[in-house]
């Protein structure tokens, strides 16, 4: 069985795994550059496996917390892929793709860049999350060993135990096992982008004498 894994939460991450067994994958750090590299690296790892895109058996989708916008093209293309292949798609949170690199014993935090000074969070004991992802200031997160790609400016105060990334080639492996993260994704707070109101007349507002308009 062919998997193909696609995750876009911080960056383009993508990877292939052959029988459960971690294949080829491309990782593009430019958080900019989502739309451009997705489908160049899914090309790439295909070519690299030996694969059409057709002979995929199997897609892992990572649903967030991420930004909106980077987050979007990666479920996106997700989703197209499946609908023309009629291939079955399988929806995982973005930091339990991550905590596959973290130890799979005790209790510990992953997290991971939500900018605007904040991270996006969850609490994992013996390998499994404990509640929904979370999004707040680094204070705010529990005293627990923190696993993830951290700031630099948002580590004071945290107990960095390891810096560890998405790694896409075992999220495709291990993908599978996962639990099922649900149609909608994890955006956790509202777009930077929002749609503007009215606009303002730049008209001078009128004031009307007491009594009401005369006559």
């Amino acid at each position: 069985m062919i998997t193909l894994a696609i995750d876009t939460s911080q960056y383009v991450a993508v990877g292939l795994a052959v029988d459960g067994a971690p294949g080829p994958s491309a990782v593009v750090t430019d958080a900019r550059a989502h739309v451009e590299q997705v489908t160049p690296c899914i090309a790439r790892v295909c070519a690299d496996a030996g694969v059409r895109l057709a002979d995929v058996d199997q897609l892992v989708v990572g649903m967030g917390p991420g930004p909106y916008t980077g987050l979007r093209v990666g479920i996106a293309t997700a989703l197209t892929l499946a609908a023309v292949d009629d291939t079955p798609v399988h929806r995982v949170c973005s930091l339990d793709a991550i905590a596959l690199g973290a130890p799979g014993e005790g209790e510990l935090l992953v997290a991971s860049d939500a900018r605007r000074k904040e991270l996006f969070w969850a609490r994992y004991l013996d390998g499994v999350r404990v509640g929904e992802p979370q999004v707040g200031a680094p204070s705010a997160l529990p005293e627990l060993p923190v696993f993830g790609t951290i700031p630099a400016a948002l580590r004071e105060g945290l107990h960095i135990a390891d810096e560890i990334t998405l790694a896409p080639e075992l999220l495709a492996a291990r993908g599978l096992s996962l639990p099922e993260a649900g149609p909608e994704p994890y955006y956790l707070r509202a777009a930077d982008a929002t749609v503007p109101g009215a606009p303002k007349s730049a008209l001078p507002r009128l004031k009307l004498p007491a009594g009401g308009p005369r006559r």
